[in-house]
């Protein structure tokens, strides 16, 4: 499918995988043009070489350059590591101007918090993307500034649905947005090797149990979005009286594991805020400096 490509100058401050993947569902269908996408990074010359490479876009590590293409950027992409974001934004934020959209990846870093680094009411935008983004299936949560245009806003959910589906959401659920879907796919991940053990153990080969684990949790998956019906209404129409599934439910109820995923996405979202917090603090220490 062909697009019209976006007329807007992106930029990615740190070259990592999610920034791999938005790059590649952006490029690959046409909804960006590379000579107007550029991706730059901290010190690592090889993976700037392989995404011009692969991509066609623009990368440099020479400051003149790097400088020009920061300011002249339209939207700005920051995927850095959380530890090393709050130094930087603030490396950066005398190059922005005024009107130039943020997209932030960095996992637990507030707006009010970069916009307490940058020193103003910046156009920014959060989110959190999965892991599943890589292959075009992930699932992000985002959440808008006030000084974020109607236009910017529909350019932002333009360049995450070229990876996956987009919920935009009240950024004060992004904790729990964590735990449910940033998370989340670590959680079935823990589910279905124990089902492909359990498959090993019982006479399958390694790679049939495999198979079979990945296709069935692929196809349940497509039976929600299929049929928008409730999980646990499926559930009850495969869940014969006195047959296999019950019997199987029954040592899931037994062993009390709904609360205990519920649990775990709950600890997901606590561990969240405390970034959250730690990064806030970073985030003051640089803001004072402005």
């Amino acid at each position: 499918m062909s697009h019209t490509p976006l007329q807007v100058t992106i930029g990615f401050i740190g070259a990592g995988s999610m920034a791999e993947a938005i790059l590649r569902g952006l490029i690959a269908p046409g909804i960006a043009d590379p000579d107007r996408v550029f991706a730059l990074n901290s010190q690592n010359d090889e993976r700037l070489a392989e995404l011009r490479n692969k991509y066609g876009i623009r990368t440099t590590r020479m400051p003149e350059e790097r400088d020009r293409l920061i300011s002249e950027a339209d939207i700005l992409v920051l995927g850095m590591k959380p530890k090393d974001a709050a130094a930087g934004i603030a490396d950066i934020r005398h190059l922005l101007h005024p009107g130039q959209l943020i997209v932030s990846l960095v996992a637990g870093f507030s707006i009010g918090a970069m916009e307490r680094i940058v020193g103003g009411a910046q156009p920014i935008v959060r989110t959190m993307p999965n892991t599943s983004s890589t292959i075009g299936l992930g699932a992000t949560g985002i959440s808008f500034s006030n000084a974020v245009t109607a236009e910017q806003k529909e350019t932002c959910l333009t360049l995450f649905r070229a990876i996956g589906e987009v919920t935009v959401i009240g950024e004060e659920s992004f904790d729990i947005l964590t735990g449910v879907s940033g998370s989340g796919p670590a959680y079935l991940y823990y589910v279905m090797e124990a089902m492909i053990n359990a498959g090993v153990e019982g006479g399958l080969s390694e790679e049939a149990a495999r198979l079979l684990t990945a296709q069935t949790v692929l196809g349940a998956a497509q039976m929600v979005k299929t049929t928008n019906e409730w999980p646990g209404e499926l559930r009850r129409k495969v869940t014969s009286p006195n047959g296999t599934t019950q019997a199987a439910i029954e040592v899931l109820e037994a062993g009390h594991v709904g609360d205990t995923v519920a649990r775990a996405v709950k600890r997901a979202a606590e561990r969240s805020r405390e970034i959250s917090d730690s990064l806030a603090e970073q985030a003051e220490q640089y803001g004072k400096q402005v």
